[in-house]
């Protein structure tokens, strides 16, 4: 029995109605069918990737630049407050494909970024994640 594919590669494939506003050889932009704001896209890679550090080299920089193109466009489009650029991996990917959400804001748009009830923890330890970080980075990078 064959595996189901992916939803994500048949979006960014077309195997699949989209709204899709810009596309290239590593990348499909469309529409959100679940907007949270008007002009709320999603860029997929049109290989698989399941999250961000699966990406290649040149699928992330075409990614990044579809990302600062669609900020541009959706910019000059709604006049926004700002932009949010957001990824979501492991078991938050819903779609488990790479996706990345770009979307208009506004200042009463109730999207909001919510800070865990105590994040004292975590504030005084500043100095000694910054070791394990910079001592994992080096082992990552072979220093």
């Amino acid at each position: 029995m064959s595996e189901k594919p992916c939803l994500g590669c048949q979006l960014a494939n077309h195997h699949l109605e989209t709204h899709t506003v810009y596309e290239n050889e590593w990348v499909t932009c469309f529409l959100d069918i679940d907007p949270l704001n008007e002009g709320h896209l999603l860029i997929l890679p049109k290989r698989h990737f399941l999250d961000v550090d699966d990406l290649d080299e040149r699928t992330a920089n075409e990614i990044m630049k579809a990302s600062a193109m669609l900020a541009r466009l959706l910019k000059a489009e709604f006049q926004p407050d700002g932009i949010t650029v957001i990824q979501n991996g492991g078991k938050f990917n819903d779609l488990t494909h790479y996706h990345m959400h770009v979307f208009p804001r506004y200042v009463e748009d109730g999207f909001a970024w919510v800070e865990p009830a105590d994040s004292s923890y975590a504030k005084k330890r500043l100095s000694e994640t910054q070791v394990r970080l910079v001592n994992q980075t080096n082992g990552l990078l072979g220093g």
